[in-house]
């Protein structure tokens, strides 16, 4: 049967590769998990499974929600009549210069991030449309009722050595910071270096 990596398991690991079985270092373990998942979400860009979801654009309303667990965006699209027309992504700062008068409409052409929840679009859109957003999720964290996620069954190790990582400064083991640092970032780089590639064939689909 082929080995897969859970909750439980990760912890196990954790505990067996710093041999430490003592219940203050237990007792730490989901936190160790905790901060490493933080880590991951914040260095590591574009991961987790992307998804795609429609909304819908309202006249006279410039400013979305973005989805639950939303990391980065890949593309957002809006149906004009029988064309499907995919908007630019550019700054928030470019937005707001572009389309200064929210109150003023037309075909949307822009979209960029406003917050960390919510999207604005410019120009203010003039209809309805139905729009489509691909973006990138973060999975869902790992807890005692969520076993497994993206990260558990496509980047394992990435996960072991961010929270091998995250475990050093409770260890007191400064010397160790370096090897799993090292470890970590290969992992991630991997990662990123696939979804770059998932990125680049996006856009030439678009392109054609």
């Amino acid at each position: 049967m082929a080995e897969a990596l859970t909750y439980n398991s990760l912890l196990s690991d954790i505990a067996l590769y710093a041999n430490r079985n003592d219940s203050e270092f237990i007792a730490q373990l989901p936190r160790f998990v905790m901060l490493a998942e933080n880590r991951i979400a914040t260095e590591v860009k574009g991961l987790g499974l992307i998804r795609f979801a429609n909304f819908n654009m309202t006249d006279n309303t410039s400013v979305y929600n973005k989805p639950a667990r939303w990391r980065q965006t890949a593309s957002m699209a809006i149906q004009s009549g029988t064309s499907k027309v995919y908007l630019k992504q550019r700054g928030l700062e470019y937005l707001q210069t572009y389309w200064p008068d929210s109150s003023l409409k037309d075909a949307p052409e822009f979209y960029s991030d406003y917050d960390y929840e919510h999207w604005l679009i410019a120009p203010t859109p003039d209809a309805t449309y139905v729009a489509t957003v691909g973006y990138y999720e973060r999975p869902l964290p790992l807890d005692d009722q969520n076993q497994t996620n993206w990260t558990t069954q496509y980047a394992p190790q990435l996960l072991i050595y961010a929270s091998l990582l995250e475990a050093q400064p409770f260890l007191k083991t400064p010397e160790r910071i370096q090897e799993f640092q090292m470890m970590y970032e290969r992992a991630a780089n991997a990662i990123s270096k696939e979804n770059l590639i998932r990125t680049v064939d996006r856009s030439s689909k678009r392109s054609e």
